[in-house]
């Protein structure tokens, strides 16, 4: 018999996949350059199901049915199109070729129709969840052709997570969507995270809370609107202490933030699209901030390191009833960020669907983050309802969901609290802030881009439309300052 599917590159994640297919009742053929890393898993997890071992390219595409399903699990970039270009002579009009890795979605697109070209599928994949994801069953957003779903789609389901019976995994769109998808995924993760990341820190340097006890706050709002996996795990860091020191964990933790790319690629892809991702960058603003710990060491010596301010925080927040209410206002400003972070990445899906002309379902990729992959929240419901309606009669931004509107609305006075306390004294909140910007920014009546536009057409005649004609104008600045129809 033929393998159902083939996987090439077995460090941890093609390792765990190939086990989760097989687990799952699929026969795998496995490959990887070191033919000892193959032996090795078959060794270790053989009596998980059917393997067929493969020593060359050659030997695991002569094993698999048609059509082929050859899975590619290498590092993104070159490596990618080093597998590709090896498996393309060996492959035949049908074939599928997947890419289940952190592709740049440009490069799937490329690569899709490179090979759409010779007759073949190329599919692009995005997979959340990480190493136990992938064995027991992470979110997965393919993309490519639906001809190819059809033929891949179902073994997909049967390895993604499961929310109440429904697979984490559906198609979303063609060529480069899947990646794009968990692009922004991504991205929504990164911002998720900085916010966290600042809520203990102004727990800590504002109501004088040290770890432990800010675990069993998090603990206590993972049972709120806030439930989620990332709230839920902060709690088991926060509460961690290092064995050798018997600190907390996170106070000998080096506090530089690495990054792997995918959150500069949603801030970079907002920008193109016109999509003002704002929480998502500052998120990659604040790693990369976080990584020059040489200038913050020699900057904390020249402007001070610490609270600032006229008035003692700790005597603000540091005890009895104020204190806890400063962490509840804390609470809600996180839940606000949370919603913002979630509906520009929204927004920037929907503005991506029509450049790229993708028909991406918000609602069905909603779904798809319901479990398996790292911001699974119970937050995703609600965001599938408000996506339920008509195309024509969805919000056109998330936060204009009735839900969401009552909630921001519920919130707003603490988060402009928490906002100012930060600024007051002096304990960066980039995300918090620009979140609230961003709210203030959408609901004005009116904004100072009217002046812009003057400075613009004065200095570069880019000229200007009118509220009250239609038109194109500029202003002869240098001239009789009088106006003229461009």
């Amino acid at each position: 018999m033929g393998a159902d599917i083939g996987v090439t590159g077995l460090a941890v994640m093609g390792a765990n996949l190939a086990r989760n297919f097989a687990r799952n009742g699929y026969t795998v053929a496995l490959h990887n350059r070191s033919v000892a890393r193959t032996d090795a898993l078959i060794n270790s997890y053989g009596s998980e199901g059917e393997f067929v071992r493969a020593e060359t390219l050659q030997e695991l595409v002569e094993s698999l049915e048609r059509p082929r399903r050859v899975l590619i699990m290498v590092k993104a970039g070159a490596p990618v199109d080093a597998v590709i270009d090896d498996l393309i002579p060996l492959l035949d009009e049908g074939d599928i070729v997947i890419d289940a890795g952190n592709s740049f979605y440009e490069e799937t697109r490329r690569r899709e129709e490179a090979l759409r070209e010779k007759g073949l599928h190329f599919v692009g994949i995005g997979v959340s969840g990480g190493e136990e994801g992938a064995l027991w069953g992470p979110s997965i957003m393919p993309g490519g052709s639906q001809e190819s779903y059809e033929s891949l789609g179902p073994m997909l389901e049967s390895i993604a997570a499961d929310y109440h019976g429904e697979p984490c995994c559906a198609w979303v769109g063609t060529d480069g969507a899947g990646h794009y998808v968990k692009m922004v995924h991504n991205g929504i993760e990164y911002a998720d995270m900085q916010v966290i990341g600042e809520s203990y820190d102004l727990m800590r340097a504002l109501a004088g809370m040290e770890p432990a006890e800010q675990a069993g706050v998090f603990r206590e709002w993972n049972t709120t609107d806030l439930a989620s996996y990332l709230i839920e795990i902060t709690a088991e860091v926060l509460e961690q202490e290092d064995e050798l020191t018997g600190r907390p964990l996170v106070d000998v933790v080096v506090d530089s933030a690495g990054q792997k790319g995918t959150g500069r690629w949603t801030a970079i892809s907002g920008l193109e699209v016109g999509s003002p991702v704002t929480t998502i960058a500052e998120s990659v603003f604040a790693r990369s901030i976080s990584s020059q710990r040489e200038v913050r060491s020699v900057t904390s010596q020249i402007f001070g390191a610490g609270i600032t301010g006229a008035v003692s925080a700790e005597d603000l927040y540091g005890t009895g009833d104020a204190r806890q209410e400063f962490v509840e206002d804390i609470r809600k400003a996180l839940y606000a960020s949370k919603l913002v972070s979630y509906a520009q990445g929204f927004d920037m899906l929907t503005a991506a669907g029509r450049e790229y002309g993708w028909q991406l379902d918000m609602r069905t990729i909603a779904s798809l983050w319901r479990a398996g992959c790292i911001i699974r929240a119970d937050l995703l419901d609600t965001i599938m309802r408000a996506y339920d309606a008509p195309a024509g009669q969805q919000p056109v931004n998330l936060l204009l969901a009735p839900e969401f509107t009552e909630a921001i609305a519920e919130c707003l006075p603490a988060w402009r609290r928490v906002v100012a306390a930060a600024a007051t004294y002096g304990v960066p909140a980039p995300v918090f802030s620009s979140a609230l910007a961003y709210y203030d920014s959408l609901r004005a009546e009116r904004l100072p881009a009217a002046l812009t536009q003057g400075l613009r057409d004065y200095f570069g005649a880019h000229t200007y439309q009118r509220i009250d004609k239609p038109g194109t104008f500029h202003t002869r600045w240098s001239e009789d300052r009088s106006e003229t129809e461009a």
